[in-house]
């Protein structure tokens, strides 16, 4: 009997493909990616032999031509698979990063690079956030100067996942410094070695330790007028389509870490003794997790809702912003309680908890910061 009003028995067998290739290859490779600092290049690829990196993309390119609900559940179960660096590894690059190319590119630039990037051969990253400007996205200091029939673009971006070993880079810039805050942005594609554009340090994080994260730098970087992305001035608009979707997958993976870390609670005080029983016979903690699935599940709900709004056309910018706000903080109140109840081994490092601990952290920070999302929300109020 059907569960779910949002999934068929297809959204099903994706589920149980995704969980075997996570149980295969993730859970035992993970801890070596979280040392290396990075999830291989092979693992996109092998993904990609199985369809998951072109779910939204056109069948012509090698796609599956889905939508919204197939996203969120590529993400929730990246989220299950408890290496957060992996899942976001994977996630930048089939919904934050390379639908901007779907959405806004030339036929010709679509034909060219959309293939490659649904194959896993072209590694995708957007290059928005700076030093001075992460979720106000119209504090943009990077400048792209018209020369001749190539733009010029000098700036650093910073917190850019897969920076390090990315091939194909969405980056904003400022065309028109006459106009002020959200007006005069473009969206440009860069390779990587495109003389002038190197990439700086690779940053050291909490979390998200098997996902590689850097800082750009653009110095008379010069991009011919053909790798504009969507239109001159026209940037700012393109990256607010996108937050949508962006934000509907972070809320997922926020759940499917959510639900995992209290499979493993569960699992764990039901087995650990402490004054001759165990610590799901205390009232107080199986109540606390009892509580914490059912916050779950309502999360969980509300993601499945807003991408089916998005499915449908309807605007769910209100929706979005409440599954982003809710769902990251969440994760991180539940990442609270499965440590606590899982007492000194959660806070060992090498234990998926304590790993999982430090992955949420950033959920509230990256894609949008909670207060953000919630003035989004009080605007359409």
């Amino acid at each position: 009997m059907q569960r779910s009003i949002y999934f068929t028995e297809e959204h099903d067998l994706l589920r149980d493909q995704i969980r075997r290739f996570i149980s295969e290859k993730v859970v035992p490779n993970g801890d070596a990616w979280e040392a290396d600092g990075m999830t291989p290049r092979q693992v996109l690829k092998d993904l990609a032999s199985l369809g998951l990196l072109g779910i939204r993309y056109p069948e012509q390119f090698g796609g599956s031509n889905l939508n919204t609900l197939e996203s969120v559940v590529l993400a929730e179960e990246l989220g299950r698979s408890s290496y957060g660096g992996f899942a976001i590894t994977v996630l930048v690059h089939t919904d934050m990063a390379s639908p901007h190319l779907a959405n806004a590119g030339t036929p010709e630039q679509i034909e060219k690079y959309m293939p490659d990037i649904i194959k896993g051969n072209l590694i995708t990253a957007v290059a928005v956030t700076e030093p001075d400007a992460g979720s106000d996205v119209a504090g943009l200091n990077t400048r792209a100067v018209k020369e001749g029939n190539d733009w010029v673009l000098n700036g650093t971006k910073t917190f850019i996942t897969n920076g390090v070993h990315g091939d194909l880079y969405f980056v904003a810039a400022r065309t028109d410094t006459s106009q002020k805050g959200s007006r005069g942005i473009t969206m440009f594609i860069v390779e990587k070695g495109t003389p002038g554009f190197t990439v700086g340090r690779a940053i050291d994080k909490m979390g998200w330790q098997s996902s590689d994260t850097a800082e750009l730098i653009f110095d008379e970087c010069r991009v011919p007028e053909n790798n504009i992305l969507g239109g001159v001035d026209q940037g700012f608009y393109a990256i607010l389509k996108n937050f949508q979707n962006e934000r509907i997958v972070l809320g997922a993976q926020a759940i499917g870490e959510a639900q995992k870390a209290l499979e493993l609670t569960l699992e764990y005080t039901r087995n650990r003794k402490a004054f001759e029983a165990t610590l799901w016979d205390k009232q107080t903690i199986r109540q606390r997790l009892s509580m914490r699935l059912s916050e779950v599940e309502a999360g969980r709900q509300m993601v499945y809702h807003a991408a089916w709004l998005d499915t449908q056309g309807i605007d769910c910018t209100k929706e979005v912003s409440m599954v982003k706000a809710y769902c990251v903080e969440l994760v991180n109140k539940v990442m609270y309680d499965c440590q606590q109840f899982h007492g000194g081994f959660g806070y060992i490092k090498g234990t998926a908890i304590e790993r999982m601990v430090r992955d949420a952290r950033i959920q509230s920070i990256g894609g949008g910061a909670t207060e953000v999302m919630l003035e989004e929300v009080a605007k359409r109020i």
